[in-house]
């Protein structure tokens, strides 16, 4: 086919479109975010000031009762998280979460977590059972890792060692204070000056 053959053929098929009167956009209004909207969000993104309703009762990604679970923030070195994973960190505090209801156990999770970096407390285990028995199996071990993954504050978790309830329990680290971050700034500069 020509060029000319398909230029005709072109000008045939849009022989019935009319062109617009108008081609520009007008923009009315550009969005503004909100006081209201600024400070949910960051709500959401921080353990102290957190609503406990940002975590979900509704969803959470189904575990199996004997899933290893675990999870890693970017920026968290990988000698850390083995370590971690290892069971080689002091276990600074312990949160069991048998005979609760997922609402008590959310609750009880945030405030754990929130007294927890209050006391610079860095390194937990939480201890949600496996789940064989309930229905469906492991809801609680898979609530309880979901919530983890969306609180900024934790930095990662892993299942725990065998002695330490193995896949029904997690291993947690937690980000340090302001206050022990700042410190570490001084400690360092005092060595480095």
């Amino acid at each position: 086919m020509s060029e000319n053959n398909e230029f005709d053929l072109f000008r045939e098929m849009m022989a019935d479109v009319a062109p617009l009167a108008q081609d520009k956009v007008q923009v009315t209004q550009k969005h503004q975010v909100s006081e209201a909207q600024l400070a949910r969000r960051l709500a959401a993104q921080t353990l102290s000031d957190s609503d406990p309703e940002y975590l979900s009762l509704d969803y959470a990604k189904m575990l199996k009762p004997d899933d290893m679970v675990e999870f890693k923030r970017s920026g968290v070195q990988d000698g850390v998280f083995r370590k971690l994973r290892l069971g080689k960190y002091d276990l600074q505090a312990r949160l069991d979460l048998h005979r609760k209801s997922l609402k008590e156990a959310r609750e009880e999770v945030l405030n754990f977590l929130r007294q927890c970096q209050r006391m610079d407390i860095r390194t937990v285990i939480i201890v949600h059972g496996k789940g064989e028995k309930s229905n469906p199996p492991a809801m609680m071990k898979s609530f309880v890792a979901t919530w983890l993954e969306q609180i900024t504050d934790v930095m990662c978790f892993h299942s725990a060692l065998r002695q330490h309830g193995g896949n029904g329990a997690l291993y947690v680290m937690l980000k340090k204070s302001p206050e022990r971050k700042l410190e570490n700034r001084e400690r360092h500069s005092k060595r480095q000056g």
